[in-house]
């Protein structure tokens, strides 16, 4: 069969090889079920047109299908149903091409309708046949009265042109291409407005030539809504479907909503990615093409078809080429997965080796101090994600580690996790924090995965998903996860169990090589009054069950039993802020202020240890201020930063100076703490006691 003259490919089957059967003498759940090789949207789409409707495709059309076996393109496929179903003439209109006909021979019988059409009201009737141009009647009629001499100046070659000219008006031309989009909704409106023969005609990407935004493609858009209301059942028909107009995009949102909200003759039909049955089948079409295919056993398929889902027909291709390339048997599925998705040489996971964790607790606990018991737990997922070992196949997809952090405010467990992702992935950048307290309310849950088509926000996509899928190696923080709302923390649900979060735009971001951490300050509110109960050594046991029952309190409280459940065996309980913690947390604060003031100033600050230890070990006696951890002992010792400060102002120390910074104890009891800077001389600043009040910030 020669090519189409647009240089389409044609569908698979033409029209007279199988005629359409009539819809009440098939059982199409029947047929569908009973025909594993052709997709089951193309059944619904049939049903939608037997009942009278024109339908407007969206979702996967972009994909691959397949018709009896073979791979198809979605636009083979659907002219080939409509064929099937009894189209004399199938037209297909897109931005790029205009209106041309994929099928050989429907162009000519679309002319032949369009001639036999009566003309619009708004255009002149016409006799049959070549009408004379203007001014030819006039010379016609004339010709008479002219002499012999005129008769023969029409003979002479001058005259032969100016007849060989003048007849060429009247030759009949080929029908110009309908490129611009009213120009071919209004004929395929005509033509399926006729009941002469049936057709079909789609229209893809409208929503590009047609901008919503724009006031002006309303017209368009009416235009487009008159010929799919106006089309007819034709003449021919053995059943109830009227002559298709179908429009087809990516994202039916994009469409306005009047356009099939307003009009029960007009529906919308998704196109999802392969389901289970069908990547089932697309699998048995690429066996060949995987590496080690001819080993591998129907129970290696099945787990592949279980850890497909959600990926397009193009992406299982890519699957078979993945394990091709980088040489990964279809038996080891989580392998394969694992690569084709992130599509990376270096896996930092991999690069984890025994001297490396065993160096990793040591190296935790001098980023963060006194929490020995949470760096040992952080420790035991590293080495549980270096050994790979989980309970069945589904732990593959799920987070590497899932902890929840909690305790006292200021005892490090922001600064655990910023750690992590520097000890893991080499990078601070792997690190992303998500404040929960900005997630308050309900419909801000929407932002962690995009709003849904149609809503604000819906371009902008989610907070989250674009994250993992931009940067799929990361340590994810959910600070005060506590203040979220409930319908926040339902979202978690599916990243904890199946390791995914899909998008409004129908992306799916893939949470495997995450490490996922929640902290919490819930039960911290309680712990001053636990404090003045147990005294100064409260074992970290009764912290440990303290903190336990108020977060599953919390959970229980809200309605959310279930995500308890799931990040109870993660959960970290922090110590607090012990006597001889907080020397350590202070010289590391005053270390910092040392070295910005050497790298700005040019000016080397050294401190009188032992005074600053015993004054900020008495500040920080108090239950109340112990309670707010290492944050109040940046607080105490803001009066220190103070003191440098005023002195490089009021004395301007030239570069190189070395300054000696101490506590004086104060003379009497009542007597007030003074911070002293020394640099050849002597200059006092006091730092009076706070009052009784209000707790310190």
């Amino acid at each position: 069969m020669s090519g189409p003259p647009d240089g389409h490919p044609p569908p698979r089957e033409q029209p007279a090889a199988e005629p359409a059967e009539p819809a009440e003498t098939q059982d199409r759940e029947g047929a569908a079920l009973a025909n594993p090789l052709v997709p089951l949207w193309s059944f619904s789409l049939g049903w939608e047109m037997e009942r009278g409707r024109q339908v407007i495709l969206g979702g996967q059309v972009r994909d691959r299908w397949w018709w009896n076996g073979a791979p198809a393109s979605f636009q083979e496929l659907l002219v080939t149903v409509l064929v099937r179903r009894g189209a004399e003439v199938v037209g297909w209109w897109d931005p790029v091409d205009g209106l041309r006909f994929p099928v050989p021979g429907h162009r000519e019988r679309f002319e032949q309708l369009m001639r036999e059409l009566p003309p619009p009201r708004d255009q002149p009737v016409q006799p049959p046949g070549p009408q004379p141009a203007a001014g030819q009647a006039e010379s016609d009629a004339a010709a008479p009265e002219r002499g012999d001499g005129a008769r023969e100046g029409a003979r002479t070659r001058r005259g032969a042109a100016r007849e060989e000219a003048r007849a060429g008006l009247f030759t009949p031309r080929a029908a110009r291409r309908l490129t611009a989009f009213d120009d071919a909704v209004a004929a395929a409106r005509r033509v399926a407005a006729s009941p002469r023969a049936p057709v079909a005609f789609v229209f893809q990407d409208v929503d590009h030539a047609l901008p919503v935004t724009q006031p002006e493609s309303t017209a368009g858009y009416l235009l487009l809504r008159a010929a799919m209301t106006d089309a007819v059942v034709p003449d021919a028909a053995t059943g109830t479907a009227r002559n298709a107009v179908l429009t087809v995009v990516g994202d039916p949102s994009r469409l306005p909503e009047w356009l099939w909200r307003d009009d029960p003759r007009v529906v919308t039909l998704h196109l999802g990615p392969p389901d289970q049955r069908e990547r089932r089948l697309w699998f048995s079409l690429l066996r060949d093409q995987f590496r080690g295919a001819d080993e591998a056993t129907r129970e290696d398929f099945e787990r592949l078809v279980g850890a497909t889902d959600g990926l397009s027909a193009w992406e299982l291709d890519a699957l078979a080429k993945t394990s091709r390339l980088r040489r990964v048997p279809v038996d080891r599925h989580a392998e394969l997965m694992r690569k084709h998705r992130l599509n990376v040489t270096v896996d930092p996971w991999a690069q984890l080796d025994r001297g490396r964790i065993a160096a990793a607790a040591e190296e935790l606990a001098a980023d963060v101090i006194g929490q020995d018991r949470a760096v040992d737990a952080v420790v035991g997922a590293l080495q549980a994600a270096y050994v790979g070992v989980d309970f069945g196949d589904s732990g593959a997809a799920r987070p590497r580690g899932t902890f929840f952090f909690v305790g006292p405010t200021g005892v490090g467990k922001t600064e655990l996790a910023k750690s992590l992702a520097r000890l893991i992935f080499g990078d601070p950048g792997a690190y992303a924090r998500f404040d929960m307290s900005e997630y308050q309310q309900e419909h801000a849950a929407e932002r962690l995965a995009g709003a849904p088509p149609g809503f604000v926000g819906y371009e902008r996509g989610g907070e989250l998903t674009g994250r993992v899928q931009e940067r799929p190696f990361s340590v994810l923080l959910f600070d005060e996860i506590e203040k979220a709302h409930p319908a926040v923390l339902d979202k978690f649900l599916q990243i904890l169990e199946d390791g995914r979060l899909t998008d409004g735009h129908g992306r799916t971001a893939h949470f495997a090589q995450t490490l996922i951490v929640f902290t919490s300050n819930v039960g911290a509110d309680a712990l001053p009054e636990l404090l003045a109960e147990t005294g100064e050594d409260t074992e970290y046991a009764a912290l440990e069950a303290h903190f336990a029952s108020a977060v599953e309190e919390r959970f229980r409280a809200i309605g959310r039993p279930e995500i308890f459940g799931r990040l109870k065996p993660g959960i970290v309980v922090f110590d607090m802020l012990r006597r001889a913690h907080i020397v350590r947390i202070a010289d590391r604060l005053l270390s910092r202020l040392a070295d910005t003031t050497l790298e700005r100033r040019q000016i080397h600050l050294e401190f009188d240890r032992p005074s600053l230890h015993a004054w900020i070990t008495e500040r920080m006696v108090a239950p109340e201020r112990r309670a707010y951890g290492g944050r109040q002992i940046r607080n105490e010792l803001e009066a220190v930063r103070l003191a440098v400060v005023r002195y490089l102002m009021e004395r301007q120390p030239p570069a190189g100076a070395r300054l000696l910074v101490s506590v004086v104890a104060p003379a009497t009891e009542d007597g007030e703490h003074r911070v002293h800077v020394d640099e050849f001389g002597a200059a006092t600043v006091s730092l009076a006691k706070p009052a009784p009040g209000p707790r310190p910030a």
